[in-house]
């Protein structure tokens, strides 16, 4: 069954959210406090199931998907020792940047991207939007109450405002901001890395909780990036995509 013209949604979502959740749960363990007391190698076993993860479903994937992979790997290597190194901003548990990371980000691009293109789930669209926003409200109203998590509510806030006036990539982005809650609880959780209590270390008035419920503000960063890259690889078809959309436009209206 192809997962983009699957007509079932619970069937696209455990195709790419759920397998993608689950590999959270089992791949950041491998890197976990509970394996560093068995063995001083455990970043290396997460290191070598991401890669080996990865390159299975690089093997898989559409020729744009593999390209749109690749970019993602290599901006997530620029955007770790620019956010982690150099800027502070979290701190993974060696204090370097596992390998499995910038892999990790195209793995979880991907996965997103697959999710909100099916078929299935563009049919629920605007009602799915609705309940991921009323959800990630409540999730970042209960973080900022109760853990005191100002910077978190606050990039949620922004997050949320950018995309008013994005509605066609609405949906991969409130996504995309889910999987990071996930990502982020289940990495804290094990202690694979850890946030500040407060933005950057450095500002009093920004309290952050460990993880801050709004960091997929600056993966959106990450997204932007992957698919300027691919435009700019592809100027004509991207081109040639917008001048369809804008005469479909001018049908309707």
């Amino acid at each position: 069954m192809s997962l983009l013209a699957s007509k079932s949604p619970f069937y696209a979502t455990f195709k790419t959210l759920g397998l993608l959740y689950l590999f959270f749960v089992v791949g950041l363990f491998l890197d976990s406090f509970y394996m560093v007391k068995i063995t001083k190698n455990a970043q290396w076993y997460a290191n070598a199931l991401m890669l080996t993860v990865f390159f299975i479903t690089f093997f898989y994937v559409t020729k744009t998907i593999k390209e749109r992979m690749v970019f993602a790997v290599l901006l997530g290597f620029v955007g770790e020792y620019l956010f982690s190194v150099a800027l502070g901003m979290y701190t993974y548990r060696l204090e370097n940047v596992p390998l499995y990371i910038p892999f990790g980000h195209a793995f979880v691009y991907i996965a997103v991207y697959c999710f909100s293109k099916a078929a299935s789930i563009k049919n629920i669209r605007k009602s799915l939007e609705k309940f991921l926003v009323i959800f990630i409200l409540i999730y970042a109203a209960v973080f900022l109450f109760f853990k005191n998590d100002v910077f978190g509510f606050v990039m949620t806030i922004a997050t949320l405002l950018i995309l008013r006036n994005k509605p066609r990539e609405r949906l991969f982005y409130l996504t995309m901001y889910i999987s990071v809650v996930v990502l982020e609880l289940v990495g804290t959780t094990y202690k694979c890395w850890f946030w500040p209590p407060i933005a950057w270390d450095i500002f009093t008035f920004l309290p952050s909780a460990n993880p801050p419920s709004g960091i997929s503000l600056f993966y959106f960063l990450l997204d932007l990036g992957t698919l300027w890259l691919y435009k700019q690889r592809h100027r004509e078809t991207w081109q040639r995509m917008k001048n369809i959309r804008k005469i479909s436009l001018k049908s309707i209206n």
